[in-house]
């Protein structure tokens, strides 16, 4: 005789940079012990892969999960969190006039993908008659770069989504890295600051909180943005 196979709940959300709304279901104990896993290996490429599995598996196989914004990920899999696992996570923060940590609870069904206080046209203009249009970097291309200084050109050109003229458009995905990045490298400092610009201002997994320290009894108000902020 085959055991009950349990049945999920489902619920809905929105993603962020398209409004598309998604069905999803919390994800199960299987899954916990994957994310476990790669949390304790402490390797960001096995992080990554873990988060898009289970999200991909949360959402019905229906998100094409290397396609969406980095904030769109983040966003995603903190829906699946509080639903799996609870809606608060217990954080420690650090207090700005002692210098101390300072216990703090979130309620992470508050947090929101904040939109940038300034909005940056992603057609950009380099010159009279050479332009590019910019993207924010899509999930699977994040483990390309580092914060490395070698790493700065990559980071710009996987920004590039096309390259035009007065004559033609160029999309990145006819173009080979070679050249693309041979493009950047001939970019003056003033063109890169217009495309780092549109990089600054994109939309953020991002919360201001507030609390009292422990220690000195301080009120503090922090900034916490992005995913690993958000379970120290």
């Amino acid at each position: 005789m085959a055991l009950p196979i349990l049945e999920s709940a489902k619920f809905e959300t929105v993603i962020p940079s398209t409004k598309k709304r998604i069905e999803y279901r919390p994800f199960l104990v299987k899954e916990e012990k994957i994310l476990l896993m790669a949390q304790e290996s402490k390797d960001p490429d096995q992080i990554l892969r873990a988060l898009k599995d289970i999200i991909y598996a949360c959402t019905f196989e229906k998100v094409k999960v290397d396609d969406l914004a980095i904030y769109d990920m983040e966003y995603i899999f903190l829906q699946l969190r509080a639903k799996s696992v609870g809606e608060t996570v217990d954080l420690q923060l650090k207090c700005s006039e002692c210098g101390k940590d300072s216990p703090a609870q979130l309620d992470i069904t508050s947090v929101k993908v904040q939109e940038p206080a300034k909005k940056v046209d992603p057609k950009i203009e380099l010159t009279e008659s050479i332009g590019i249009v910019a993207r924010p970097v899509p999930v699977k291309e994040i483990g390309k770069v580092s914060d490395k200084a070698e790493d700065f050109v990559k980071m710009i050109a996987l920004c590039i989504e096309s390259i035009y003229d007065s004559d033609n458009v160029y999309h990145r995905k006819d173009v080979s890295e070679k050249e693309l990045l041979a493009f950047v490298e001939s970019l003056s400092r003033k063109q890169v600051e217009k495309i780092e610009e549109f990089i600054v201002n994109q939309p953020k997994l991002s919360h201001l909180h507030s609390f009292e320290c422990i220690n000195c009894k301080a009120k503090n108000t922090v900034t916490i943005e992005g995913l690993q902020s958000f379970f120290k």
